[in-house]
């Protein structure tokens, strides 16, 4: 896409209407950027020019954003953030002979990917690593990561979804909840404690009970939370009974601080996928994540079903 340049403003000038509308006073922004006040109100002058409406009004002694200001400076926000976060990275890189930039799923990365970038980093001590959260498609031309996790659909524009692994959940809770409540059948598990859920997989305690033919008059009760590490938090206080994938819950299985109530797993309806942009497909670094994050899953996650 071509960039219009006139349409473009330069970005000391957002700098001083964010210190400007932070502040609420334009003395004050002045102090913070070592400018002169009539500097600051020039600059914000000839950006209202451009942009065509007022960003400040004048109360008493102080100025307040306008409207237009209101809606105005979330964006300059994110688009200062995401300016020094591109400066870092390439400084980053800079230092490093090759650099990696990585999207992964909030619990995935921490709780999975986290432990074992060590061996990969081991074998690419040269390389500066990147690594963000995000739990949504995004697009790769405005946030230019290498590539993505993604658990979802094989549905990405501009980009290629390799298909990685599948996903096995159990009912999982912790020992002080099993004990308080005994439960003999997966039908009594709705009936004993609350139900942990998770708020973008609404359904899954639902088709868990259909899969084990358990009569539950309301599969949906319960408590719900955003991320997966939220349930497994709230699993590990004894709020209620969860669904989670075993391979984020290694740790906690395996010093028992959770307990699997009933070893029938549920395969989920989507699945994981690493996304790549169509300009960093022949990557020779990113080919290598390829390779080495499938075979972390093959030959270490045998809950994680992967077709090869």
């Amino acid at each position: 896409m071509k960039l219009t340049r006139r349409l473009i403003p330069d970005i000391d000038i957002l700098q001083t209407f964010e210190c400007a509308a932070r502040h609420g006073s334009f003395t004050q922004a002045a102090k913070e950027l070592s400018l002169t006040q009539s500097a600051v109100s020039r600059q914000l002058s000839e950006l209202e020019n451009q942009i065509g409406v007022l960003l400040f009004e004048r109360i008493r002694q102080r100025v307040v954003l306008s409207d237009a200001g209101q809606k105005f400076l979330p964006e300059v926000r994110r688009l200062l953030g995401l300016t020094e976060e591109t400066m870092l990275r390439a400084m980053a890189a800079s230092q490093s002979a090759s650099s990696l930039s990585i999207a992964t799923l909030p619990t995935f990365g921490s709780r999975w990917l986290m432990p074992r970038l060590p061996n990969f980093l081991n074998d690419h001590p040269e390389m500066a690593l990147s690594v963000a959260s995000r739990s949504q498609p995004f697009d790769f031309d405005e946030e230019p990561f290498d590539l993505a996790i993604h658990y979802g659909q094989p549905v990405w524009a501009h980009a290629t979804c390799t298909y990685l692994c599948s996903e096995m959940i159990v009912p999982v809770g912790s020992p002080e909840l099993c004990s308080a409540n005994p439960v003999d059948t997966p039908a009594g598990l709705a009936n004993s404690a609350p139900l942990l859920h998770l708020s973008t997989r609404p359904k899954a305690w639902a088709s868990w009970f259909e899969t084990q033919q358990a009569e539950v008059i309301s599969p949906y009760k319960g408590h719900r939370f955003e991320h997966f590490s939220m349930v497994i938090e709230a699993a590990l206080a004894g709020l209620g009974f969860a669904l989670l994938p075993r391979y984020l819950i290694e740790k906690e299985l395996e010093t028992g601080r959770l307990q699997v109530l009933f070893d029938q797993p549920l395969q989920t309806e989507n699945n994981y996928y690493l996304v790549v942009p169509e300009h960093k497909k022949e990557n020779p670094l990113v080919q290598s994540f390829i390779s080495w994050i499938a075979a972390q899953v093959t030959d270490q996650q045998p809950d994680m079903s992967v077709i090869r």
